[in-house]
This record gives C-alpha cells, structure tokens and sequence, in this order.
C-alpha cells in the first residue's frame, strides 16, 4: 500500500513539474509566432500545478521514509524525517522540491501574467523537472559512466516536459473556446505551426536520450529479455505509447495543421479532428508519465544479478 503511494505521488509530481517547467515555456516561444495570448487559464493552472508540488512532495517524502522505515507512525518521527532529509540524497530532493515549487507559488500570485512571470516559472520548473533525475535510476549509475548517464536522463526529463506542457497548452486552446474564436482559431494554427521546431528537437533528444539510458539500464543483452522482468515489460509499454504519441504527433503536424491553416473561417470540421487527436495525446503522455513513475520503482535489468 505505502508503495503504491509513492508511485502514485511520484506521478503526480511529474505531471505537475511538466507543466510547470513546459506550459510557460510554451507561452513564451509561441509568442514569436503568435504574439502574446490573451488567455485567463495559464495563471491559474501554474498556480495549481505548483501548489500540488508543493504538497506532493513532501507527502511523498513521508511515503518514501514509511517504505525504508517500515511503518507510517516511525516515518513521521522528526527524527526519521531529518535523517531522510539529511543523510539521503532524495530526501533532500524532495525538500528542495517543495520549496522550489512554493517559491513558484509566490511568483505566480505576486506577479502578473506575461513574459517575467513565464520566465520565472519556467526557470523553477526547469529545476524542479531536473532535479528527478539526481534521485533516479541515472544518479545511481556507478563508474565513468556516471556523468553521461545523469546529463541524459536530466535532458530526457526536460524534453519530456516540454512536449507535455505543450500538449496541456494545446489541450487546453482546443477544448476551451472563446465566444468569438476566430482570433484564436489564427492564435492556434501559428502556435501548432510554431511548434514544429521545438517539437521535433523535443523529440529527438527524447529518442536519444531513450536510447542512451536503456543502454545503461538494459545493457544489450537484457534486450533479449526484456518480457523476463516486470522492468522491461513496462519499458515496452511505455515505448507502445510513445510510439502512438509520435504517431499522432506526425498527423497533427503533417495533416491536421496545414488543412487547419487552410481551412479559414470553415475550419471546425477539421478543428474536431485536431481536438480529438491533441487531447488523446496528452491523454497518453499523462499515462506515459505514470509508467515511469512505477518504472522508478523498479529494479533495471542491468542491476540484477
């Protein structure tokens, strides 16, 4: 049970650094392409996703600290607490999380919405983002390897970030609409056009990076069996759905947008086309970002005997 409450919050605090390190940077490159958004939503949804970190993190620390300890009254001892915070590197993690993500929280109902408040958002949820991968399976790589094994799986997770945050953007400009939608029917096409740059070099750090961690997680003969370890079975589920993502990535860019740019004022027979497929794929990378939550739980192949 104290298990599943680690996983669990682990995903939600992914979830939330995504959006909090992705959304604002969404806002500010798609500026480029479209001018500032008159949008209500992106002020409130930081607020929130910084303010779940706060409290998840720390909850988590509690969950991680009953796991080692063995029981959730020994976990809430101060002094259990201190030693995890102390003497083991994800407590301090998950402390410096919490504080990092109520500092957004500050920013966020200090400042107004626009370029500064992105930037600082962006700045701590860039952090935030990196800071899982000094706690996961890439900081405990042993050896020369070390070092190149935690900058990718730091690159895995920001680029993992961006293309969520951009979907959550996306998400959101195609389900909630304006009364008068014509200007952000042109906001949206340049923004999906836009994206296509910063897409595409998401995505491929995302498959190199994928590749150099499984080769330090996996090995190459662990490839071979990879259906022999719950591990493995995961990490092919997880490449399934990134394969759909990319799928529906590719129709989106390809396909959708252009007729979308084309279409003028007769585009909602292609617009429910583009809403469909935008929100199915955040929908997969929310699930995506919960299989590497129970992957972070797990032992590697290459770590068994």
């Amino acid at each position: 049970m104290i298990e599943a409450w680690v996983i669990g919050l682990r995903a939600v605090q992914y979830v939330a650094a995504a959006l909090l390190f992705g959304l604002p940077a969404f806002l500010m490159y798609s500026a480029r392409a479209t001018g500032p958004l008159p949008l209500a939503w992106p002020r409130p949804a930081l607020f929130w996703a910084a303010l779940v970190l706060a409290l998840a993190a720390p909850a988590a620390l509690v969950a991680q600290t009953a796991m080692m300890a063995g029981s959730l009254s020994e976990a809430m001892k101060p002094g259990s607490l201190g030693m995890m915070v102390t003497g083991m590197g994800l407590g301090m993690a998950l402390a410096v999380r919490s504080a990092t993500a109520l500092l957004a929280v500050a920013a966020i109902a200090m400042i107004r919405p626009g370029p500064r408040l992105w930037w600082v958002c962006a700045s701590l949820g860039l952090l935030v983002s990196a800071s899982f991968a000094w706690t996961g399976h890439g900081a405990a790589t042993e050896g020369s390897g070390h070092g190149i094994h935690l900058a990718s799986d730091i690159l895995h997770a920001l680029s993992a970030s961006l293309w969520v945050g951009a979907l959550a953007a996306f998400a959101a400009l195609v389900v909630w609409r304006p009364k008068e939608p014509s200007a952000q029917d042109l906001a949206l096409a340049r923004a999906l056009a836009g994206f296509a740059g910063v897409g595409t070099a998401a995505v491929a750090a995302l498959l190199l990076t994928g590749v150099v961690n499984s080769a330090f997680l996996v090995g190459w003969s662990g490839l071979w069996t990879l259906t022999d370890t719950a591990y493995g079975r995961w990490l092919i589920l997880k490449i399934v759905l990134f394969g759909l993502m990319l799928s529906l990535a590719a129709v989106n860019r390809f396909r959708l947008t252009p007729a979308f740019e084309a279409a003028g004022a007769d585009s909602s027979p292609v617009l429910g086309h583009l809403r469909r497929s935008l929100v199915v794929e955040f929908a997969l990378s929310l699930a995506v970002l919960t299989i590497v939550a129970v992957m972070g739980a797990l032992a590697p192949p290459a770590s068994l005997p």
